[in-house]
């Protein structure tokens, strides 16, 4: 298997997660490139459900090395309790097996304060944050005050640019939020109770990958969110605040981009989106409530419910001119059963033009007109279905209307939750 880029194709959600997980078994090394606790990816094995924010998807599966790239943004506490609740169900995450990257940036308890305190502010200017705190970190990082984890290892460093940090910081809260202020010394005291147990896994990230490419090793990169919340190609500003986009994978890991050989895109067989910002094939009706009820739509990290509509090809086609995608696995399709008939988006209009492509222009996507095609649907539980074959003759139509659509081949087919209800092409 060539070394494997995995990205949501949408907004999030699409089920990357348990496609990571597969593919897991094949591979050496499973690193984590972008993003923060505010993504959640949910595996199920056995009837046995894991849901994962920061750990790569693949510790799941023994002797296999799975990384924490720079690119991350981390959480100490989220990350000590993924720990020790993985360790209660037995599974091993040892630093042999488990590495942090010296560069990756540490959320701290005043960025989770800045983010919250700003959200409140926005009033119903909101933009749908997690209030985790992961932007003001990202902001520190570009600013170049940050703390990473590499810093947890040099006590007067650490000292030194939390008290810098929240000079600035202190004062936003109190004067600016009305928020309570935050203690230097209480911040740094905390950090330092946690470097214990954190510093073990502090790895050459870029260094392990490298050792593993030279021996022929198969590696698997780990993407968060979805493309179209990137914060430079999503719809912004209802965005994350990193970049999601597959060339994220060599800066958020520390390789060069002729790594990149394979690039997935996980595709949800609709499209589901939390939080704000515009969602041109939202369904605001019973079918809408149908597609969250059966699909379990509510956020593995927040809990709240998703927005759910028909699946768009325009949303999909951007994917695919952004990324190189070389081809897709989609997901959830046992969800659509019971549906008289499936809409797919084809096109917009705007403004009297058609757009097969989404409009460059922000708030340009919140005034487009869906284009839809209509295809028969289907009554027939295919979550047993262990080939393509097997699959009913609508199904079979939907996924090579998509293809066609797309220009991209489908070579996954997921039928349900659990690990085995997947079939490669």
């Amino acid at each position: 298997m060539a070394n494997t880029v995995i990205i949501g194709a949408q907004w999030g959600d699409e089920g990357k997660g348990k496609i990571v997980d597969m593919l897991s078994a094949e591979s050496d090394l499973i690193v984590r490139f972008q993003g923060g606790n505010n993504a959640g990816h949910t595996i199920k094995v056995d009837g046995r459900e894991t849901i994962l924010h920061l750990i790569p998807s693949g510790i799941l599966h023994e002797n296999k090395v799975c990384l924490i790239g720079n690119g991350v943004v981390l959480d100490p506490e989220v990350f000590l309790t993924e720990v020790d609740a993985l360790a209660a169900k037995g599974v091993d995450v040892s630093p042999a097996r488990l590495g942090i990257s010296p560069k990756t940036h540490l959320i701290l308890p005043y960025h989770k304060a800045m983010d919250q305190a700003r959200e409140a502010k926005r009033a119903g200017k909101k933009i749908g944050t997690t209030g985790r705190g992961i932007g003001p970190c990202y902001e520190d990082k570009v600013a170049r005050i940050g703390v990473r984890a590499g810093d947890l290892a040099q006590p007067d460093l650490l000292r030194e640019k939390v008290r810098h940090a929240l000079l600035e910081k202190n004062v936003l809260l109190r004067d600016l939020y009305h928020f309570p202020v935050l203690d230097a010394d209480e911040v740094v005291s905390t950090l330092l109770a946690q470097a214990e147990r954190l510093t073990p896994y502090l790895t050459d990230v870029s260094a392990a990958i490298q050792k593993a490419q030279n021996a022929g090793q198969d590696i698997l990169f780990e993407g968060a969110q979805g493309i179209h919340l990137d914060v430079d190609h999503g719809t912004y500003p209802y965005v994350t605040s990193s970049n999601t986009v597959a060339s994220s994978a060599a800066a958020g890991s520390g390789v060069g981009p002729r790594a990149l050989d394979r690039i997935l895109g996980i595709v949800k067989a609709y499209t589901t989106r939390v939080g704000s910002g515009p969602f041109p094939t939202e369904l605001e009706d019973d079918t809408g409530n149908y597609l969250r009820t059966q699909g379990h739509e509510f956020g593995a990290t927040t809990g709240r419910p998703r927005r759910c509509g028909w699946l768009d090809t325009v949303v999909l086609r951007e994917t695919v001119r952004l990324n190189s995608m070389t081809d897709m696995a989609l997901t959830k399709l046992d969800v659509l059963r019971g549906l008289p008939a499936l809409r797919i988006c084809v096109a917009y209009e705007l403004d009297g033009q058609r757009l097969e492509y989404m409009p460059q222009m922000e708030g340009a996507l919140g005034r487009v007109t869906p284009i839809y095609e209509e295809l028969p649907g289907f009554d027939e539980d295919i979550s047993d279905c262990t080939s393509y074959d097997q699959l009913p003759q609508p199904v079979r139509d939907y996924i090579t209307r998509i293809e066609e659509l797309s220009g991209v081949r489908v070579s996954i087919v997921s039928v349900g939750p659990d690990r085995k209800a997947t079939m490669v092409r």
